[in-house]
Order: structure tokens, then C-alpha cells, then sequence
């Protein structure tokens, strides 16, 4: 009985829930049924898709599928699933940054936004960003779509101001309009009061500077606050109430705030992710960073003027996963900081960035308890000592920066075990010791290894097995300064993915194997220079990138002059064994070239026409060949070359006229060549810093254009040629000019009283930032009695050479306004006068030649001032008087240097006692002087009777001794009359 009354209850419910069943199907059916059932969007709303479809432009038909009666089935569009009614529209460009080739500007959507949007009255979600609108303005409509809640713009190229009835949105909870050139006051922003994320980057917030802290507090919903870039320039220092207390990101970057960081920022304890970079904040860390503890990323790099210490308050940030604070002024050690963070029960710092500020002392062996670390730079600091052992510990990090600090030492073996590392510099720094195999023992995915030193010192030496096999490939290998040698390396074998290769200065004395140079490498970078011994031909295979580097220079390379790729933008060749012509055809071959050093070789021939096919060619050197033939007419296409060196070659002719076109030329070093005739014009190089045409056959006045054109000129020589004429008073408003050499030429007149207005010669004219002097050439400039050449310091060198010509007069006394001055030749000339009294006010001179003129009076005492002076030669003059005694005279002591001038006494010369003179030392006293006076006294009489009776008193006692006398004398008398009579008039 109980049985069957529970199954008829159980028949009840069942049926109750079949018939209720029914009854929801049947609703929902019916529902349904109301609407065509192949439709499932409004048509109202697909007329006004594609109304707006029609104002856009598809470059790449990416709104191909908006056909058809179901707009909810078209790329982009969302619908509710329950009404039918558009609620998302997504028409972001989905391929930027998705393709290595195409940026993703050739599918962005562009032309106009139509106000039909407005039928949507649904929609909530609305993404047209990283399209190309080209300046259109934000649409005021927007601020109409009362539902939206996401709303992302941004990188679409909108412009103009924001619409102020954004404010309207009040549903709204995303608004990114980064990355547009758009501009607001954000007084419209205190009302979408809903709003959890912001970001407006990138636009110009300047109007809203002074307030615009107050005006985002009053957003009590905000998580993410976005407003890097927006010139804000004002971060106030008090926030009297924060609102915005549940803020978790703050990015305030590159808006120029020049303060301290102000103390409400470390009120918002929830703060995950805090960027203030690239600002100019200052002062201090403070302490109270340490009181967001939630904080995970904090960035304050490029701020260039935080200071202070990492304390150790910074380090119990245990959740923190990135910490930048690059190129600042962080002073101290780190040991602390990292001793804190290690301590940590589970640290998670991936990141730490502490590159470019003035931290010191030794990295702490705690620095390996961050077992996490990924990425490590501590590059340019004051960092000593070596790399702890603890390295090792560090299987995650992947980059790994120490370049430009002091450390040294050995390298540690434990280093090879740093698995997952990517990439490492080590750069300028004093490692020593040897690397060997052991230290890329587990290095399975190095791929980028760079050790080098500016200093050409080795101290760091490679000893690896020939046999070993890498368990790398790496990608970039910058060893420079290191020994790899005396063989080239033959763990390179198997390292087929190379693209830069850095061996420079690595003591190789080798041929490089065949097995190198088939490889079939392509390269970006080869460079091998200065290993002085490493030699072979090169073969014309190698295969490059855009753009590619090549320097072989300095070695023993030989053979013809390689060709190569097309996509090599400098070539440095100098200073090898490549013998033969210049390849006819390296400007068609080769035509991307900027940069052309093929110096110090063998060369022979005549420059190929093809060079002026090179129209991107900034530098040409072609010097110490044996280049032969004219210089060719082919400068008018060659509109970048600002340094042609064509010297100590056999080139003959004239300079071309149409080298006048080169207005971007800097220097033109033609020196050591048989050129010939006058100068052309050259005015239009304006810019001109080196002018060296010494050492040809140039003929004709100097001319005036020279100083009228070329201001910035820094050294004129135009020695050992044929000029005539008088030197250029225009040459005297060359202010910056450091070096003038006119020596060994005709010039004749007077030296230019102007002289002293050459201001380069009283000052400095480099700074210790310059860097404009960094290619003078080579220059051979008479210095300490000999001719010395100058290279990598010939900016240092202050020289004014007028020796060996024709010049006559005064030495001017302007020249002694040149302070700065260190060699001043003046000899083999036919000046005359004295020399100037303030001459001692030359201080900086160290060699001084006033030989061979006809200066007269004596040598100012101020001489004795020239404190630098250690070449003096004033020989063969018509000076008298006493040598200046003192100071650097004492050392001067060669008698040579006062030769030719018979006035003049004094040490090293004879004592200036014997003519009367003053006597160059105190007596030692009376009594003996007076016996030296009676001693000189007695010696002239005896000697005069001598030498009188001597000869007199045989010629009165022998007759036959007066005749033969007499008739000797006769002879010579008449001999000299009939010479004289012979001589040819004047």
C-alpha cells in the first residue's frame, strides 16, 4: 500500500515537470517565432553598419564578410544572445606588431566614423584602435552611446580636443584614447565617477597641469591610471584626501616633472605597478618606499638626478618583480639592498635594472640567493671586484649587463652554469686570467656574447681545445681586446648562425681557414681588424645584410681588393697587403657604401670613375697607395662626402672645379701628390675643418677665399709648394684655427700684424664633449727640430709654420697674444728688427726657430718665462747681448742653437767677461782677480813682442826676406783687382 502510493507521487512529479517543460519550450519557441528565424540581427541595425562601413576605407578588404542579412555573424560585430541587438563592435587592427615585414599600416581602416552608430543603442563594447584615421577628430557622437562601458581608441590617429560629452558616459568602466595627437583640459573628467581604467597617453594634458591631480582624485572607482607623455610637467608635492585608494597601476612617465617624489604616493598602499620614469624628478629615495608592499614593478629610470643609497627598506619588497632605476644618481653599495631581498621566503624579482649611476663596491654573493632573476644590468657603475662565485645559482637569467665598471679578476668557472642565459656584456672592464671551456659548459642558449676593451692592453686570454664543440649557436660575438690567438678559433666551426662577428685585437697570427669562409654566413658585421699578423685572400662570397659593416684593417690581408654585397654600408680595407687596381666597378658592385677606407695598401692606377656612383658616401680615404692619374670629375653626385684623404699617392693635374659642389666637405687632405696650378674656388665648402694641400706643385697667390669662406677651418697647410704673393690678411679671420703651415713656399711681404686675431691659437678650441675633431688626418708638422707625424692627437697640436719663404720686416708683436701657441717657426726667412720684449708671454711654447733671419738686439729676459720650452734655435741672426739665464735656459745647452751670432756671449756661449760684458758669475774674490788681470796683462805684452819682432824684425834684418815679401803681396793685389773686374754686374 505505502509502495504504490509512493510510485503514484512519483508519477505526479514527473508529470508536472514534463507538462512544465513543455509549457518553457513552448515560450521559448513562440518567442522566437516572433522574428524570421534566419535573421539574428535587427535590420535597422545592419543598415547602419553598413552606412558606417561605406565612410571607411579597407585597404585590405578586412570587412569583406559584412554581407549578407546576419550582422551578428560579421568580423567584429557581437550580439546579445537573448535580444539580437549589436552590443560590440571590434574592428581593431589585429595584425600590428604581428608581422616582422609589415607594421600593420597596410590593414588599418581609415576615412570617417558615421553618426549610425547611434542605432546601436546597445552597444557596450566599441574598439576601433591601431587603425589610421589621419587626424580625424575624436567624433563628438560618441558621448552619446549611453550604455557603453568599453571604449578603446587608442593608436588610431585621431586628433584635435577630446569631446568634452565623454563626461556623459556614465556607464562607462575602460577609456583608452592613447596614442593619439588629441588635447583636453579634463574638466569633462570627474563625471563617468564608474571609471576603473584610464589612459590617455600621449595627449596634451598641458592645460590641466595645475589641477589635474585633484580632477582624476575624484575617480573613486579607478584601478589603472594611464598618463605617460601628457606634459603634465606639475607632480604636486600633498594630496590633503586620496579617493582613489584601490588605484593598483600609476603611470605618470616622460611628463617632465622636475620635484621630488611627492609623499602621497606612498599612500597608495594597494600599488602594484608604479612608473615614474623619464621624468626629472630628484633627491633622495625615501624610506617610505618601502611601505607599498603589494608593489611589483617599480620604475623610476631616466630621471637623472635621483640620488641616495638602495636602503634596505627597498629590499623587504618582497613581492617585487621589477625594479628599474636606471640613469639616475644612486650612489653607495648594494650589499644591503640585496642581502634584504635574498631573505625574502620566496623572492620574485625577475628584473633589476641599476645601468648608469654611481654605484660602488663589490656585488654581493647574496646577489646569487635571487634564484629568479631573468634579467640582471648593471652596466656603467663604479662597480669592483670580480663576479661573485654564487653567479652560478642563477639558472634563470637570460641577460646579463656589466659593461663600463671597475671590476676585474678572474671570470669564474661557475659562470658556464647559467643555463638559460641569452646574452651577456662584459665590456670594459679588467678581466684577466684565461676562459676556457668550462665557462660555457651549460650556456645552451647563449646567443649574444660581447667582451671588449677600447685600451688595446690584452689581459684576458682564450684557451680553448680545438676540438671543442659548443653547445651554443650564438647569434653576436664582440671579443675585442682579448687573445684568441696566436690560431684563429676553431670553435667558430660549427657557430653557423652568426651574424656579427667582432675578433678585433685578438693577437691572431693566421690565415683564416676555408672552412670559415664557407660557412655562408650572412653577416651584418666582420670585423677583424688589428690582429697585425692575420692574413690570406679574401674571397668575394661573403654574403651581408642591410645595412653591413666591414674592417679588416691592419692585418696582412692580400691580394686584390674584395668586392661584396651590395648591402655593405662601410668598408675599412686600410692598412693590408691588397695590391692591383681599384676594381672598375666597386661603385656599381658596391653602391650603398657611406663609409670607404681602402688606405695603406698597395694600390695602384687611376680611381675608377664608379666611386662617383656612390651617392651615399660620406668618407672616401684613398691615401698611401700608389694611385697614379688625375683626380676624376665626378664630385657633383656626391652630395654627402665630408671627408676625402687622397694623400701620399702620384696623383698629377689640378684639383677639379667641381670638387666646389661638395658643400657637405669637412676635410680635403690632398698632401704628398704632384699636383699642379692655381687653386680653384672652393667657396662653397663652407664648413671646411682641414685643409692639407702641402707637398704638391701649386702654384699662384694664396687666396683670399679661403679665409673669407671657410670660418670653421681648424689647420691649413699648404707647405712645400710654389705660392707667391704675401699671406692673406683674410686668413687672419680664421678663429678657430689651430694649425697654419705655409712653410717652403715664395711667400714674400711682411707677416700680417693680424695674427694675433687668431683666436684658436689663445684658446682651447675643443671641449672635452667635442667631438668634431675626431678625423684630422694625418699630418706631418715640424715640432722639437724634426718633422714628427700626428694621428689620433692632432688635435692637440697648436702649430704656426712660416719658415723657408721670403718674408721680411718685424716679427709683429701680436704674436705674442698667442698663448696657446706650441710650435712657432719663423726661419729661413729676412726679418729683421728685434724680437718682440713680451715674447715670454707665449707660455705654452715648446718649440720656438727663428733661425736664419736677420733679427738683431738681444733676447728679452722675459724668455726665461717660457717654462714648456725645450727646442730653441736662434742661430744665424745678427743678436747681441746676453743669453737669458734661468728656468728652461739652463737645460738648453746645445752652443749650436745661438750659432751665427757673433754679439752674443753667455752660457753655453764664451763668458760675456771677455768683450766687457757682465760677468756671468760673482767673483770669488779681489785678490785674485787682481792677480788674473796682472797675469792677462803681462801675457799681451810678452805676446806683442813676439809677434812684432817675429815678423817686423826679419824683414828690417834680411834684405832678400823684404823682397820676396813685398813682391808676394804685389801679386795678391793685383790677382784680387783682375777678379774683381771679371765679376758679373748685379
Amino acid at each position: 500500500m505505502g509502495h504504490s502510493s509512493d510510485s503514484t507521487a512519483l508519477f505526479l512529479l514527473l508529470s508536472f515537470l514534463l507538462l512544465s517543460g513543455t509549457s518553457y519550450l513552448d515560450r521559448v519557441t513562440l518567442g522566437f517565432c516572433n522574428a524570421d528565424p534566419n535573421v539574428g540581427c535587427m535590420d535597422i541595425e545592419r543598415k547602419a553598419l553598413l552606412k558606417l562601413r561605406e565612410g571607411l576605407t579597407d585597404p585590405s578588404d578586412r570587412l569583406s564578410s559584412w554581407v549578407g542579412v546576419d550582422c551578428c555573424k560579421w568580423r567584429g560585430i557581437g550580439c546579445n544572445k537573448t535580444t539580437g541587438r549589436v552590443d560590440s563592435l571590434n574592428l581593431r587592427n589585429p595584425y600590428v606588431d604581428v608581422s616582422e615585414s609589415d607594421d600593420g599600416t597596410l590593414h588599418a581602416l581609415g576615412g570617417e566614423i558615421n553618426p549610425s552608430l547611434l542605432v546601436l543603442k546597445d552597444l557596450v563594447d566599441l574598439d576601433l584602435s591601431m587603425n589610421n584615421f589621419g587626424g580625424l577628430e575624436l567624433p563628438s557622437f560618441i558621448g552619446s552611446l549611453e550604455k557603453i562601458t568599453y571604449l578603446n581608441l587608442s593608436g588610431a590617429s585621431f586628433g584635435g580636443v577630446i569631446p568634452a560629452n565623454l563626461g556623459n558616459l556614465s556607464k562607462l568602466l575602460h577609456l583608452d584614447l592613447s596614442n593619439n595627437a588629441v588635447e583636453s583640459d579634463l574638466r569633462w573628467l570627474s563625471s563617468p565617477s564608474s571609471l576603473q581604467f584610464l589612459n590617455l597617453g600621449g595627449a596634451n594634458l598641458t592645460k590641466a597641469a595645475p589641477y589635474w591631480l585633484p580632477t582624476v582624485n575624484m575617480l573613486p572607482s579607478l584601478l589603472e591610471l594611464h598618463l605617460p607623455g601628457c606634459g603634465l610637467s606639475i607632480l604636486p608635492p600633498a594630496l590633503p584626501h586620496i579617493n582613489f585608494t584601490s588605484l593598483l597601476l600609476l603611470d605618470l612617465s616622460a611628463n617632465g616633472f622636475n620635484s621630488t617624489l611627492s609623499p602621497w604616493l606612498f599612500n597608495l598602499t594597494e600599488l602594484v605597478n608604479l612608473d615614474l620614469s623619464r621624468n626629472s624628478l630628484n633627491g633622495e629615495l625615501p624610506e617610505t618606499l618601502g611601505s607599498l608592499t603589494h608593489l611589483k614593478n617599480l620604475d623610476l629610470s631616466e630621471n637623472s638626478d635621483i640620488g641616495g643609497q638602495l636602503s634596505r627598506n627597498l629590499g623587504m619588497l618582497c613581492n617585487l618583480q621589477s625594479l628599474e632605476l636606471s640613469i639616475n644618481k644612486v650612489t653607495g653599495e648594494i650589499t644591503e639592498f640585496i642581502d634584504s631581498l635574498s631573505i625574502c621566503p620566496n623572492s620574485s624579482l625577475e628584473r633589476l635594472d641599476l645601468g648608469y649611476n654611481s654605484l660602488t663596491g663589490n656585488l654581493p654573493n647574496s646577489l646569487g640567493l635571487l634564484k629568479k632573476l631573468r634579467y640582471l644590468t648593471l652596466w656603467s657603475n663604479s662597480f669592483q671586484g670580480s663576479i661573485p662565485e654564487s653567479i652560478g645559482n642563477l639558472t634563470s637569467l637570460e641577460e646579463f649587463y656589466l659593461a663600463r665598471n671597475k671590476l676585474g679578476g678572474v671570470i669564474p668557472e661557475s659562470f658556464g652554469q647559467l643555463s638559460s642565459l641569452v646574452a651577456v656584456d662584459l665590456s670594459e672592464n679588467t678581466w684577466e686570467g684565461v676562459v676556457t671551456e668550462a665557462h660555457f659548459l651549460k650556456l645552451r642558449s647563449l646567443k649574444d656574447v660581447s667582451i671588449q676593451k677600447a685600451s688595446p692592453n690584452i689581459s684576458l686570454i682564450f684557451n680553448i681545445s680545438s676540438n671543442w664543440i659548443p653547445p651554443f649557436k650564438l647569434r653576436f660575438l664582440n671579443l675585442r681586446s682579448c687573445q684568441l690567438g696566436p690560431k684563429f678559433p676553431a670553435w667558430l666551426r660549427n657557430q653557423t648562425e652568426l651574424v656579427t662577428v667582432v675578433l678585433n685585437n685578438a693577437k691572431i697570427a693566421d690565415t683564416i681557414p676555408d672552412w670559415f669562409w664557407q660557412l655562408d654566413l650572412l653577416l651584418d658585421e666582420l670585423d677583424v681588424a688589428y690582429n697585425y699578423q692575420l692574413g690570406g685572400k679574401v674571397p668575394n662570397s661573403l654574403r651581408f645584410s642591410y645595412p653591413a659593416t666591414v674592417d679588416l684593417s691592419s692585418n696582412l690581408f692580400e691580394g686584390p681588393l674584395p668586392l661584396w654585397s651590395r648591402n655593405v654600408t662601410s668598408l675599412d680595407l686600410r692598412d693590408n697587403l691588397f695590391s692591383g687596381p681599384i676594381p672598375s666597378n666597386i661603385g656599381d658592385v658596391m653602391p650603398s657604401l657611406s663609409d670607404l677606407d681602402i688606405s695603406r695598401n698597395g694600390l695602384s692606377g687611376s680611381i675608377p670613375l664608379s666611386l662617383g656612383n656612390l651617392s651615399l658616401l660620406t668618407t672616401m680615404v684613398l691615401s698611401n697607395n700608389y694611385l697614379s692619374g688625375e683626380i676624376p670629375h665626378f664630385w657633383n653626385n656626391l652630395p654627402f662626402l665630408y671627408i676625402v684623404d687622397m694623400s701620399n699617392n702620384s696623383l698629377s693635374g689640378t684639383i677639379p672645379i667641381s670638387m666646389d659642389s661638395l658643400d657637405s666637405l669637412l676635410y680635403l687632405i690632398l698632401s704628398s701628390n704632384n699636383l699642379s696650378g692655381k687653386l680653384p674656388s672652393l667657396r662653397n665648402c663652407t664648413g671646411m675643418k682641414s685643409l692639407d694641400l702641402g707637398e704638391n706643385k701649386f702654384f699662384g697667390n694664396i687666396p683670399a677665399w679661403i679665409g673669407e669662406s671657410m670660418l670653421s677651418l681648424l689647420i691649413l697647410r699648404l707647405s712645400s709648394n710654389s705660392f707667391t704673393g704675401s699671406i692673406p690678411s683674410q686668413l687672419c679671420g680664421l678663429s678657430n684655427l689651430h694649425i697654419l703651415d705655409l712653410s717652403h713656399n715664395n711667400l714674400s711681404g711682411h707677416i700680417p700684424r693680424c695674427v694675433g686675431n687668431l683666436s684658436g691659437l689663445k684658446t682651447s678650441v675643443f671641449s672635452d664633449k667635442d667631438t668634431s675633431y675626431l678625423y684630422q688626418g694625418k699630418l706631418k708638422v715640424v715640432a722639437k727640430g724634426r718633422v714628427q707625424d700626428f694621428d689620433p692627437t692632432l688635435y692637440l697640436v697648436n702649430s704656426l709654420d712660416l719658415s723657408n719663404n721670403n718674408l721680411s720686416g718685424e716679427m709683429p708683436r701680436e704674436l705674442t697674444s698667442l698663448i696657446k701657441l706650441w710650435t712657432l717657426n719663423l726661419s729661413m726667412n729676412h726679418l729683421t728688427g728685434v724680437m718682440p720684449s713680451r715674447i715670454g708671454s707665449m707660455e705654452s711654447i715648446e718649440t720656438l726657430d727663428l733661425s736664419l733671419n736677420q733679427l738683431s738686439g738681444s733676447s728679452p729676459q722675459s724668455m726665461v718665462s717660457l717654462t714648456f720650452l725645450n727646442h730653441l734655435n736662434l742661430s744665424y741672426n745678427n743678436l747681441s747681448g746676453t743669453i737669458p739665464t734661468g728656468n728652461q735656459f739652463n737645460s738648453l745647452v746645445d752652443p749650436s742653437i745661438y750659432e751665427g751670432n757673433a754679439a752674443l756671449c753667455g752660457y753655453p756661449l764664451r763668458d760675456c767677461q771677455v768683450n766687457g760684458g757682465t760677468p756671468q758669475g760673482p767673483s770669488e774674490g779681489g785678490e785674485d782677480t787682481g792677480f788674473k788681470m796682472w797675469g792677462f796683462i803681462i801675457s799681451m805684452v810678452i805676446g806683442f813682442v813676439m809677434g812684432f819682432w817675429g815678423v817686423c824684425g826679419s824683414l828690417i834684418i834680411s834684405k832678400s826676406w823684404r823682397k820676396k815679401y813685398f813682391h808676394f803681396t804685389d801679386k795678391m793685389i793685383v790677382a784680387c783687382i783682375r777678379k774683381y773686374q771679371r765679376a758679373p754686374e748685379i
